[in-house]
């Protein structure tokens, strides 16, 4: 298995069973967000019943990282400002646990693998 670098949050952010109206209860993280250390810039939207966070830009791709890597997330609400649930990254074939949370101009995301036992937080700001 192997371990994903901070790329795969970056496609970061941040899903199961979204169905429109169930997510239109919840938090809300569509749109394009800048990662926190600004080497990576993506756009948040729905792709089916799931969230797709794909990659819009990319500072330096030397950590693997490239335009147009996409993570799906099957994500719920979890409470008024989160979302949970699961993220699959394709190009490493890895599944990760993901938590969102959703702020009016910032995420946070947290995505874990092996049980738990490795996990990464990233924060994100909207992009205008």
């Amino acid at each position: 298995m192997r371990i994903l670098p901070a790329a795969p949050f970056a496609a970061g952010l941040v899903a199961g069973a979204l169905a429109g109206p169930a997510f239109a209860a919840g938090p809300d993280p569509m749109g394009i967000w800048m990662r926190g250390d600004g080497n990576a810039r993506v756009r948040m939207a729905p792709c089916g019943s799931d969230i797709c966070a794909i990659n819009l830009w990319i500072k330096d791709p030397s950590g693997g990282e490239a335009v147009g890597d996409k993570l799906v997330m099957s994500v719920k609400p979890k409470d008024d400002d989160t979302l949970a649930g699961e993220a699959y990254d394709a190009k490493r074939n890895l599944t990760y646990s993901m938590g969102i949370k959703v702020e009016p101009d910032r995420l946070s995301t947290r995505g874990c693998v092996i049980g738990g036992l490795i996990c990464r937080n990233v924060s994100w700001s909207r992009v205008d």
